[in-house]
C-alpha cells in the first residue's frame, strides 16, 4: 500500500482536529506529504524513542517487545496501516512513546492523541496502551489508557466520512474540529464519574464554591485593611476590629468584642 492510500494513526489525529482539506490533498495526490526529515519535533520524538522505551522499562519494570511492529488491513471500507512503538511482554498492552515541550502536560497529550491511541489499540487488538511522554529535557510521565470501543466507533464514523471524500475525489469544505469526550475512557484503571445528578454531591459542590468565593472576598478585605495602615502607625482600629503591628512589623487583625 502506498503512503497516500490508507489511514494511519497520525491521520486520525489530523481528521479529528479538522485538517481535512490538507490531508485530502495528500491522500488524493494533489500534494506530497510533508518532508518530516526537517520537522524538528518529529525528529526529536524519533531519536528519543529508544531511550523513552528503556526509561519506561526501568521505571515501570515492564519489558517492551515487538518494537516497530506494522499492521495493515481494512476497517469497514477504509484501508489502514499503522506501526506501534512496542508491545508489553506477557500483557495485551502496547506502548506509544512521545516527546513534547515542557509546557505541555499529560491532559493535553491525552486530548490531542486519544484518536491515535485508540486506533493503535484497535489495530493491535490490545486491551490498552501505555502513553510514555518525555516533557522537555527534565520530566517524564506515563499513563495507561484502556481501549474504548464506543470512542473508537464514534471516531471511525468521522474517519470514514473523510475517506468518502477521498474516494469520491470531492473536496471537503467547512470542516471543523470534532471533539469527542474522553471522560468514559479508563486511565490507570481509574474511571471518571459524572455526578451531575447526584444531589448530595452537587449540594456539597455548591457549598464549596460559595465558601471559596466568600474566602476570596475575605482575603481581598484583609489585604485592603492592611494596605490602609501607614508605615508609622502601630495600631488602627474601629468598632468592629483592630489592625495592630507586632514586634516583627507584621500586621495582625483581630475582632473587637463589645
Amino acid at each position: 500500500m502506498e503512503r497516500k492510500g490508507f489511514i494511519g494513526g497520525s491521520d486520525c489525529t489530523k481528521i479529528m482536529e479538522g485538517y481535512w482539506l490538507e490531508l485530502w490533498k495528500v491522500k488524493t495526490g494533489r500534494e506530497e506529504p510533508e518532508n518530516l526529515m526537517f520537522n524538528l519535533p518529529v525528529q526529536l520524538g524519533r531519536h528519543t524513542e529508544d531511550f523513552n522505551l528503556k526509561w519506561f522499562t526501568a521505571n515501570e519494570g515492564k519489558q517492551v517487545v515487538a518494537q516497530q511492529r506494522e499492521f495493515t488491513g481494512t476497517v469497514g471500507t477504509v484501508p489502514v496501516k499503522g506501526t506501534i512503538d512496542g508491545a508489553i511482554k506477557d500483557e495485551r498492552n502496547i506502548i506509544e512513546a512521545k516527546h513534547t515541550n515542557r509546557f505541555y502536560n499529560m491532559d493535553k497529550m491525552l486530548d490531542r492523541y486519544m484518536p491515535q491511541l485508540q486506533f493503535y489499540c484497535h489495530m493491535a487488538k490490545a486491551e490498552g496502551v501505555y502513553l510514555s511522554v518525555i516533557f522537555g529535557n527534565s520530566d517524564w510521565e506515563c499513563i495507561h489508557v484502556k481501549y474504548n470501543e464506543e470512542y473508537f466507533n464514534s471516531m471511525w464514523a468521522v474517519v470514514s466520512d473523510f475517506w468518502g471524500y477521498v474516494m469520491r475525489d470531492e473536496q471537503p469544505v467547512g470542516i471543523e474540529e470534532t471533539k469527542l469526550s474522553r471522560l468514559s475512557i479508563t486511565l490507570d484503571d481509574m474511571e471518571t464519574r459524572d455526578a451531575s445528578f447526584d444531589n448530595e454531591f452537587v449540594d456539597a459542590a455548591v457549598t464549596y464554591i460559595h465558601g471559596y468565593e466568600q474566602n476570596k472576598v475575605f482575603k481581598n478585605a484583609e489585604k485592603n485593611l492592611k494596605q490602609m495602615v501607614s508605615d508609622n502607625e502601630r495600631e488602627v482600629y474601629c468598632d468592629q476590629l483592630t489592625v495592630k503591628r507586632d514586634k516583627r512589623g507584621h500586621l495582625r487583625i483581630t475582632r473587637r468584642t463589645k
